[in-house]
């Protein structure tokens, strides 16, 4: 299935399983507990991030050119950073180049989103994809001066400001998806071609990622999981080329779909 959250035309949000004609069958109920796929079709006004996660966990440096890029050492364990909730963005809606805590060097970052579809510990590499709803993409903006310079030598400071996780357009359940090792993932700025790989290449795979971070620790219903992006980063660029205001990225993932976001600067 196809899962979105979406607004209809009174502008009161709803889960539903996406028909791919401006329309939804509304569910009814909680997606991650006891809910129903209702026979009710309902127009689509304007499409949501398809969830509000209860905690945003990423994943640094997990390809192996992006890795090079970047001027750092094959991690031993995958890297851990967190993004506040509130960082969640729509398809479709701006993301915000800061301007209180002012960046001139914000970046974008294609990754796969793996959503956690119930409670989740010491998840095993053979078992832990029993735990997953389904994968939607993700943008990992990031203020690379706040991320290196300035943010006391942590990433969040540099990752976590509003508007810096777009996530969308649906969630595409288990079972239509079934290898997440096998899409193709490409990232565009202005037309251009950014990014270009495979999640074939992820240093650290899906269920590697989910029993590492179930470890002795509790991953909630609804939380997601980025893992990671690959080379083409602005960051990496000679000279870098970092966004600004009036451009539009849009990422692309084999069997997920798009996820665009024109660039604004955040309002004074």
């Amino acid at each position: 299935m196809r899962l979105t959250r979406f607004l209809d035309s009174l502008n009161q949000p709803h889960y539903g399983v996406d028909q791919l004609n401006g329309t939804a069958l509304r569910i009814q109920g909680d997606p991650f507990a006891n809910h129903t796929v209702t026979h009710q079709i309902v127009p689509v006004q304007k499409l949501l991030a398809p969830i509000e996660p209860p905690a945003i966990f990423c994943i640094g440096l997990n390809y192996l050119k992006h890795m090079m890029e970047m001027g750092a050492k094959r991690p031993e364990f995958p890297m851990l950073f967190m993004k506040n909730p509130a960082s969640l963005q729509n398809p479709g809606d701006p993301i915000q180049i800061p301007s209180h805590l002012k960046s001139t060097q914000v970046d974008y970052e294609c990754e796969l989103a793996v959503v956690i579809g119930k409670r989740c510990k010491n998840a095993t590499k053979e078992n832990a994809l029993d735990f997953v709803l389904g994968y939607t993409i993700a943008n990992d903006v990031s203020a690379r001066d706040w991320q290196k310079i300035w943010g006391g030598g942590q990433f969040c400071r540099g990752k976590t400001f509003d508007t810096f996780c777009p996530l969308g357009p649906a969630i595409i359940t288990r079972d239509e998806l079934k290898d997440p090792q096998n899409l193709r993932m490409q990232t565009f700025v202005n037309g251009e071609l950014r990014q270009d790989t495979s999640t074939g290449d992820m240093i650290f795979d899906v269920p590697t990622l989910i029993a590492f971070l179930s470890g002795s620790t509790t991953l909630m219903p609804g939380s997601i999981i980025l893992t990671g992006t690959p080379g083409g980063v602005g960051a990496g660029m000679t000279p870098p080329q970092y966004l600004k205001a009036g451009d539009k990225v849009k990422l692309v993932i084999d069997g997920i779909g798009e996820l665009s976001n024109p660039i604004m600067d955040e309002p004074a």
